[in-house]
C-alpha cells in the first residue's frame, strides 16, 4: 500500500483545480439508531457525521462540490434499516457512513450492493458485515472475532478458577461477540460456568441475575448493549451480589454510568484505541469541546468514516464506485483514527481492542 495523506484542505485545494466552479452537492449519509434504546450512539454518529461534513464544506467541499448530509434512522432494526437504506439509494447518495447494530448493517449493506452505493461501518462488528458483503462494504472498527480474542483469553488467564458465565441477547453483534468470546475462552481450555440467553430492552433482569447467584458465578461477560449490561449489574448490587461484569464495545457511552450508578464500578471492556488520545485528532477534538461535548465512543470513528470517503474520492477524482473501492484498497489514509488502510475485505488494518475500565464516571485505558 501507498500511503495517502489526507486533510480537508489538501481535498479542496486538488478539487478547485479540477472542478472550478463548483458543481451540483454531493449526497451522503449517516445511518443508526437515533430514536430508541441505543439513541446515545446513534447522537455519536449523527454529531461525528455533522463535523465531518461541515469541516469539509469550510475547506471546499470534494471535487469542487458541497456535501450534503442526510441522517437516517434504523433505531437498530433490520426491516427499518433495510427501509432507509432503500430511500437513501433511490435518493442517490454516494456514499453511507453506516449504519451501527450489526443486525442493521449486514441486511442493509445487500441492499447498497445491489444500489451501487458505498457503505463505510464505524460500528459494526459482526464479521459477517464484510465476509459475506459486496466489494462496497467497509468498515472503520474491528472485527468481534478480533475481539472475541482478546476477551476470551483474557478471562482464562485473569480469573482461574472463577465460575464465568456468558450472556448474549439474541442480536447478531451480542450473540456474534458472545460466542466468538466463549470459543477463545474455551479453547484456552476454560469451561463455561453458564450460558444463557437474554431479551433486549426489558427493565427486569432480576430473574437472571438471581440464578447467577445462586450458581456462584464469579464473572458474567456481556454480548449485548450498554443498557441491558448497566441494569445487570445494578440489580445485581441492590441484591447485595457484586459479580464481575465484562463486555465489549457496546459499553462506549456516558448513558452506562447513568443507568448502572456506583455498580458500574470496576466494570471492563473491550474497544478499539480511544482516538481521542490522538494527536492529529487534537484540532477536531477542541471543536466539540467548545460546543460542550464529549466526542466519546463512535463519534470520531463516524468522523473518520467521512475522512476516509472524502479522501479516496479525492484521489480517484470521481465518485464512480469501482475507482473509489479501487483506491481504498490500495491507499493508507491520515484520520483522526490514525492512518488507516482496508484489507481485500473491507476490514480496516489499524491497531485492534485493548482494555477500558469504567471508574467514577467515566472509562479509561485500564492499567
Amino acid at each position: 500500500m501507498t500511503r495517502l495523506k489526507f486533510s480537508f484542505a489538501a481535498a479542496a485545494a486538488a478539487s478547485v483545480l479540477a472542478f472550478s466552479p463548483a458543481q451540483a452537492e454531493l449526497v451522503i449519509a449517516t445511518v443508526g439508531p437515533m430514536t430508541g434504546q441505543y439513541a446515545s450512539f446513534g447522537e455519536q454518529m449523527r454529531r461525528g457525521a455533522e463535523q465531518a461534513v461541515k469541516d469539509l464544506n469550510a475547506a471546499g467541499g470534494v471535487l469542487g462540490q458541497k456535501v450534503k448530509l442526510e441522517i437516517g434512522d434504523d433505531a437498530c432494526d433490520p426491516k427499518q434499516a433495510v427501509a432507509v437504506a432503500k430511500k437513501l439509494v433511490s435518493q442517490k447518495v454516494v456514499f453511507v457512513g453506516g449504519h451501527f447494530c450489526s443486525g442493521s448493517s449486514i441486511p442493509a449493506s445487500k441492499v447498497y450492493t445491489a444500489g451501487r452505493v458505498l457503505q463505510i461501518s464505524p460500528a459494526s462488528t459482526n464479521p459477517k458485515l464484510t465476509d459475506e458483503g459486496g466489494p462496497n462494504v467497509f468498515r472503520v472498527c474491528g472485527r468481534d472475532d478480533q475481539q472475541g480474542v482478546v476477551a476470551g483469553t483474557f478471562l482464562h488467564k485473569n480469573y482461574p478458577g472463577k465460575k464465568v458465565a456468558f450472556l448474549h441477547d439474541k442480536t447478531a453483534y451480542g450473540k456474534g461477540l458472545m460466542d466468538a468470546t466463549l470459543e477463545n475462552y474455551q479453547k484456552a481450555g476454560g469451561k463455561a460456568a453458564m450460558v444463557e440467553a437474554y431479551t433486549a430492552g426489558e427493565k427486569d433482569y432480576t430473574a437472571l441475575v438471581s440464578k447467577m447467584k445462586a450458581a456462584g458465578i464469579d464473572v458474567f461477560y456481556l454480548g449485548g448493549y450498554h443498557t441491558e449490561g448497566a441494569l445487570m449489574i445494578r440489580q445485581a448490587h441492590e441484591m447485595g451480589y457484586k459479580p464481575q461484569l465484562v463486555s465489549g464495545d457496546a459499553l462506549v457511552t456516558d448513558e452506562f454510568w447513568k443507568i448502572a450508578g456506583n455498580a458500574g464500578e470496576g466494570v471492563l471492556m473491550t474497544f478499539s484505541p480511544d482516538p481521542r488520545k490522538n494527536a492529529v485528532a487534537a484540532p477536531v477534538v477542541a471543536k466539540f469541546k467548545a460546543q460542550k461535548y464529549e466526542p466519546e465512543g463512535y463519534t470520531l470513528y463516524t468522523y473518520g468514516a467521512i475522512q476516509a470517503w472524502a479522501a479516496a474520492v479525492t484521489k480517484a477524482g470521481s465518485t464512480d464506485l469501482a475507482k473509489v473501492v479501487k483506491v481504498l484498497r490500495s491507499e493508507q489514509f491520515d484520520t483522526v483514527l490514525g492512518k488507516i488502510g482496508f484489507d481485500k475485505k473491507g476490514d480496516v488494518t489499524a491497531p485492534g481492542y485493548v482494555w477500558y475500565v469504567w471508574s467514577k464516571g467515566t472509562y479509561d485505558y485500564a492499567k
